[in-house]
C-alpha cells in the first residue's frame, strides 16, 4: 500500500508486524465504504435537474446537466410534419446541387426534458428570408411540434431556456427592404407550452430619423 514499506529483514519482530497488518486492514476497509457510497460508478448519478414545487418557483426549466443529445434529420421532420403549412413545404427544396436546403437548426433545453429540444428555421432560397420557425419536443422518442410561426419574415433563437421570435411587420404600402416595425416576442416553457412573456417593437422612422422603441412584459 501506499506509504507502507516492505515488512523488512526476517528477523523483525512479530509485533511488529501485527501492527502493519491490522493498518492494512483499517485501510482496505475504508477504500471499501467509500466505493459503496458513489455507487461504483465514478459518476454523479443524479437526474435531470427540476424547478422547485415551491410558490414562486421560475416558470421556465433549467437546463438540465444529464440530458441527452439527440441530432435529427431537420429537413425529413419538416417535411412530415402535418403542423406545416403547405406552402413552406413546398419552399423546402434544395437551393443548388448539393442539397443545400434554406434551414437552419439549433438545439437547446427549453422545456425540461430528458433529450434536447429543436428549433428549425425555413427560409427561401437566394434572399434567406424566414417562413416558418418550429420547436419540436421530444415525447416519448419521437419529435412533437410544439410552437410555430409562418407569418413570414420570421425566425427564432434560442436564448437560454427562453423561445425568441423575431418578425417584420410591414404596413399596405410598405416595401419589402423597408418594414414599419420590428417586434420581438419571448417565449417560455409553462404548463405544457410555450407562453409569451415578453414583447419588444421597435418602429422604424420613415424620415430617416432614430427609430422609437416600446416594450412590455
Amino acid at each position: 500500500m501506499r506509504g507502507l514499506t516492505g515488512a523488512g529483514p526476517s528477523e523483525a519482530r512479530g509485533s511488529t508486524q501485527a501492527v502493519i497488518a491490522a493498518a492494512a486492514a483499517v485501510a482496505a476497509l475504508a477504500l471499501f465504504v467509500v466505493a459503496c457510497g458513489t455507487g461504483g460508478t465514478g459518476t454523479r448519478d443524479e437526474g435531470p435537474a427540476q424547478a422547485s414545487a415551491v410558490p414562486g418557483a421560475a416558470d421556465s426549466p433549467s437546463p438540465s446537466t444529464t440530458a441527452g443529445y439527440r441530432e435529427v434529420d431537420a429537413v425529413a421532420l419538416i417535411e412530415k410534419d402535418p403542423a406545416v403549412s403547405p406552402t413552406v413545404k413546398r419552399e423546402l427544396k434544395p437551393c443548388s446541387d448539393d442539397d443545400d436546403y434554406p434551414i437552419e437548426t439549433t438545439y437547446g433545453y427549453l422545456t425540461g426534458g430528458s433529450v434536447n429540444d429543436v428549433l428549425i428555421n425555413v427560409s427561401t432560397c437566394g434572399d434567406w428570408v424566414g417562413i416558418g420557425t418550429y420547436m419540436y419536443r421530444d415525447v416519448g422518442g419521437t419529435y412533437k411540434n410544439v410552437f410555430k410561426a409562418e407569418d413570414s419574415p420570421v425566425v427564432g433563437e434560442i436564448d437560454g431556456t427562453a423561445l425568441t421570435v423575431t418578425k417584420q411587420v410591414y404596413d399596405t404600402d410598405d416595401q419589402m427592404s423597408n418594414p414599419s416595425r420590428e417586434t420581438v416576442l419571448t417565449y417560455v416553457w409553462k404548463a405544457g407550452r410555450f407562453t409569451q412573456r415578453y414583447r419588444h417593437d421597435t418602429y422604424y422612422n420613415r424620415t430617416g430619423g432614430d427609430t422609437a422603441s416600446a416594450s412590455d412584459s
